[in-house]
């Protein structure tokens, strides 16, 4: 049987050319709108990644409209028992792969989760809201009612830290207690106020401005839980192996929270504009100042 030559053109050669011409057509205009599955998650990723500018606290208290971070503290009690689980913790944007392929924008309802990570970047950078008519500048004070929102490095979007009851459809996921989520609507499930650490001073201290870098207890107004990462349980996502944060309050012996219970309200340093305080050494007193 005869072979044909290369410049025979055999078959549905017609459409062929034709769904060819029209695929990359399609390719062109995705391109030109930046609709591209690749340029999406790119776009995603450099918001979620971009550097944030942390606010510099003048007084060392934390104020109403202060870009921070919330820091769970290196937890040293639990090296023992888990030996990968030591060293800080901020509170982040937790996004799976699905949600990373199929969306351009942060979606509702939008998961959280402790990364070690404490470079300050869109999606561990928090603001501190006013729920209950405090204007921007006045500092939070302890039992005090207020909200955090984050960006995630948009600008056209702000989510907020919530949290509510389990139930059988509604709960974390690896240790099946009180979730935490982010949700795009402001109410009383995104209400959470800070708590003095010792148990014993809590009443002396409460109406007391809340103090910057300093541990204290975060809790949930409606359901009265403290934010907590237990660090037993840990989660995939896009970009790699991260903690569960939950809302649960873990007591010891003497009826006080434990450090799975600590956190920090973390601000900018202001000798560097892209440092935090937690990167800012300890002052060293001065030969004149020793005995």
């Amino acid at each position: 049987m005869a072979a044909y030559r290369p410049g025979v053109l055999i078959g549905n050669w017609k459409e062929d050319a034709c769904l060819e011409e029209d695929r990359l057509r399609d390719f062109m205009h995705k391109r030109e709108r930046g609709e591209l599955l690749i340029q999406k998650i790119n776009k995603l990723q450099d918001n979620l990644l971009k550097k944030i500018q942390l606010s510099v606290s003048k007084d060392e208290f934390v104020h109403f409209g202060d870009t921070v971070m919330l820091l769970n503290p290196d937890n040293k009690s639990l090296v023992e028992n888990y030996p990968g689980v030591c060293g800080s913790l901020t509170l982040a944007i937790n996004l799976d792969e699905i949600s990373m392929y199929s969306a351009k924008s942060l979606q509702v309802p939008c998961g959280v989760s402790a990364v070690k990570s404490v470079e300050p970047v869109g999606r561990n950078s928090f603001c501190v809201l006013s729920v209950d008519g405090g204007a921007v500048g006045e500092p939070i004070r302890f039992g005090q009612n207020f909200g955090l929102g984050t960006t995630g490095g948009f600008s056209d979007q702000m989510l907020y830290l919530a949290s509510d009851h389990k139930s059988f459809t509604r709960f974390a996921k690896k240790s099946y207690l009180q979730q935490v989520f982010l949700t795009n609507e402001l109410s009383y499930l995104t209400c959470w106020r800070a708590t003095f650490l010792d148990p014993q001073l809590r009443l002396e201290y409460e109406g007391f401005p809340v103090p910057a870098n300093s541990k204290m207890i975060i809790t949930h107004c409606h359901t009265n839980r403290s934010l907590a990462v237990p660090r037993n349980f840990w989660t995939r996502s896009y970009f790699g192996k991260e903690y569960e944060v939950i809302c649960h309050t873990y007591l010891d012996s003497h009826k006080a929270e434990e450090d799975k219970n600590y956190w920090e309200i973390v601000t900018g340093n202001p000798s560097d504009e892209d440092g935090t305080m937690i990167h800012r050494p300890n002052p060293q007193p001065r030969r004149d100042q020793k005995e």
